[in-house]
């Protein structure tokens, strides 16, 4: 998602330097106007805003703890935002040590997907000081197509957190009631648009229905390659499973899809689109739009 949002920062007449350990996402977005450095620190020199966006908590404060990483180049004039989707307590690690320092740090992630970012539609979830968040949304505006303060430090990230549970949730609803409307004999075009104008609309359903031919931005189109990788989704349930454990509250939806995702990863498919959760439902595995290759189980 970091590329499309850069590519919307230059066109809106940013100069954006990036930074990223993967080649390939380097040359994409040298493609559409970014300044590739070659360190944090270069990316870093004289700049107003520094955002980040990484897999995990870890990663981020990887970057922000390196010898030479964020906070070795960060001054006060900069201001520092994480739209990456992490646990609450890496993001208020991030805001204490920013505060410490004297630094700006809001935590910014995002909604929307990999066609949100392209689009510029994204929803930003702020979470800070209050004196950040007109600053944060006129950096944000070229990405976004909402913007909403959360409130202080870590609500945009807790925001996310619970938001990225309900869709996952959203997703079991479209993946089941796709496969059951199938085996019962309804066409799934009709079934997807009575779906649209029904109460089992949801933004899962209108952008990742598992099933080839329906609807565009399905991975089911393209072999299940993923526009949101399962690994990744389970990453985000953990993540609403470790906050309702912080916060006493028993979340058995939010563990059945876990259990989803768990069962994809162990077969090597970690991968692959979360949306292929539609496997688990037959006894087969053989669903449509999906052609097994050779995998290797987790850590075989």
């Amino acid at each position: 998602m970091g590329g499309p949002m850069t590519a919307n920062l230059v066109n809106a007449g940013h100069t954006v330097r990036g930074y990223d350990l993967n080649p390939q996402a380097c040359t994409a977005a040298a493609e559409t106007g970014v300044q590739i450095s070659g360190s944090i620190a270069h990316a870093m020199a004289g700049a107003d805003a520094v955002f980040t966006m990484l897999p995990k908590g870890e990663h981020v404060r990887a970057v922000y703890e390196a010898q030479d990483g964020v906070w070795a180049n960060a001054t006060a004039q900069m201001l520092l935002l994480d739209s990456s989707t992490v646990d609450i307590e890496s993001s208020r690690t991030l805001h204490d040590e920013a505060t410490a320092r004297g630094l700006s740090f809001v935590d910014a992630p995002v909604s929307g997907g990999i066609s949100g970012a392209a689009d510029a539609t994204l929803a930003f979830m702020l979470g800070g000081a209050p004196e950040l968040m007109e600053r944060a949304q006129e950096l944000i505006s070229p990405m976004s197509g909402k913007i909403i303060v959360a409130g202080g430090p870590t609500s945009g990230i807790a925001a996310k957190i619970c938001n990225n549970m309900m869709l996952f949730i959203d997703l079991m609803a479209s993946a089941e009631g796709s496969q059951l409307a199938d085996k019962l004999g309804l066409d799934p075009k009709v079934f997807w648009e009575i779906a649209s104008v029904s109460s089992g609309r949801s933004w899962a359903q209108q952008t990742w229905y598992p099933v080839p031919d329906v609807i565009a931005t399905a991975a089911a189109n393209n072999n299940f390659e993923a526009t949101f990788r399962v690994d990744l989704a389970r990453k985000d349930v953990g993540l609403a499973l470790d906050a309702g454990v912080m916060t006493g509250l028993d979340l058995p939806a939010a563990a059945l899809a876990s259990e989803h995702f768990d069962r994809l990863i162990d077969e090597g498919l970690g991968d692959k689109d979360c949306s292929l959760i539609v496997k688990n439902l037959v006894p087969d595995g053989k669903v449509r739009g999906y052609t097994p290759t050779n995998t290797v189980p987790a850590g075989k």
